[in-house]
C-alpha cells in the first residue's frame, strides 16, 4: 500500500510542479478570471434579459451583465483549466512515454493527472465565484461553485485529449478557445436569441450553464444537471484516458520467442539445400 501512495504522491508532486512552471497559465489564473468577469460586469448594459431557464422551468429576468457575468467565468474558467491540462499533456507526453516504458505503472500516472486537475479545477471554480459575488451576491453560490468546478473538469479532460493527439501547440490552443468560446456564447441569451435551441443541449457546458444559471438566479436547486455535465466529464475523461494509453505505449519490437531466430526466414523463401559432396575430378580447391 505504501509503494502505491508513494508511486502516486510523485507522480503528483511531478504534475503540480510542471502546471506551477507555466508561467502564462498562472497569469491567466490571477488576472484573466477577475479581470474578465469584471470588464464584463462594467461594459454589459443592465438591462433585463428575459428568457425561459430549462432546468427550473421559471421565466426569469435578470440583469443583463450579471447574466453575462455567469457566461464569462464559465468561458474564462474552462479555457484556463483546458490550456493548463493541454500544456502539462502536450509538453509531459515525452517524459510520460519515458516513465511508461521504464516500468513506471500507467496507473499512478493517470490518477496524478486526475488530481492535478480536479485541484486545479476547484481552486478556479471558488476563485471564479468569488470574483462574482464582489460585484452581486448569487442567490446560491455554492451550487454556482460546483457548476463551474464541473465545467473546467470537462475541458480539463478535454485538454487532456488534445495534448495527447495534436502535434501542435497551435492546434490545440485554436481548438479549446473555439470549442469554449462557440459553447459558451450560444447558450447566453444576450448573444443568441437561440439559447434555448433544442440542439444547445448538446454542447459540452449545457449542465453547467443551466445549474449556474439556477444558482445565480433562483433558489431552486439543479443537481440534474450537474450530473449530466458529470456524464460530459465521464465521456470526455475516458477519451483522454483512451489517448493518454495510446502515446505512452511501447512501440519498441517484441522481443521473439525462446528457440525461434530472431530474423525469421519469409515463407516463400526456397528451402536450404544440404552441400553436395564432391564427384571425382572435381577437387575442392585448398586453402
Amino acid at each position: 500500500m505504501s509503494t502505491h501512495l508513494n508511486l502516486f504522491t510523485t507522480a503528483t508532486r511531478y504534475d503540480l510542479i510542471e502546471h506551477a512552471r507555466n508561467r502564462f497559465a498562472m497569469l491567466l489564473v490571477v488576472f484573466f478570471i477577475p479581470a474578465w468577469v469584471s470588464l464584463v460586469y462594467l461594459t454589459i448594459p443592465r438591462r433585463a434579459a428575459p428568457f425561459h431557464l430549462a432546468s427550473t422551468g421559471e421565466r426569469l429576468a435578470p440583469a443583463g451583465n450579471e447574466l453575462t457575468q455567469i457566461t464569462g467565468a464559465l468561458n474564462a474558467v474552462t479555457l484556463v483549466t483546458g490550456f493548463m491540462m493541454f500544456a502539462a499533456t502536450f509538453t509531459g507526453g515525452r517524459f510520460d512515454r519515458r516513465l511508461a516504458m521504464a516500468g513506471y505503472p500507467r496507473t499512478h500516472l493517470v490518477l496524478a493527472k486526475a488530481a492535478s486537475m480536479v485541484l486545479a479545477s476547484a481552486l478556479l471554480a471558488a476563485y471564479a465565484t468569488a470574483a462574482m459575488c464582489v460585484a452581486w451576491t448569487p442567490k446560491q453560490p455554492c451550487l454556482l461553485a460546483a457548476a463551474l468546478f464541473c465545467a473546467a473538469l470537462t475541458y480539463g479532460a478535454m485538454g487532456v485529449v488534445f495534448g495527447s493527439l495534436l502535434r501542435r501547440d497551435v492546434e490545440g490552443m485554436f481548438a479549446l478557445v473555439m470549442t469554449s468560446v462557440i459553447d459558451v456564447a450560444l447558450q447566453n441569451p444576450m448573444v443568441s436569441s437561440g439559447a434555448d435551441n433544442p440542439l444547445t443541449r448538446l454542447l459540452p457546458t449545457y449542465g453547467s450553464v443551466q445549474a449556474a444559471t439556477a444558482a445565480g438566479f433562483s433558489t431552486t436547486c439543479a443537481p440534474a444537471y450537474l450530473a449530466l455535465q458529470l456524464l460530459w466529464f465521464a465521456a470526455t475523461a475516458l477519451l483522454g484516458l483512451l489517448a493518454f494509453h495510446h502515446r505512452t505505449r511501447n512501440a519498441l519490437p517484441r522481443p521473439s520467442r525462446p528457440g525461434r531466430s530472431v530474423a525469421a526466414r519469409p515463407r516463400d523463401a526456397a528451402p536450404l539445400e544440404a552441400p553436395r559432396a564432391p564427384t571425382a575430378g572435381h577437387e575442392p580447391n585448398a586453402l
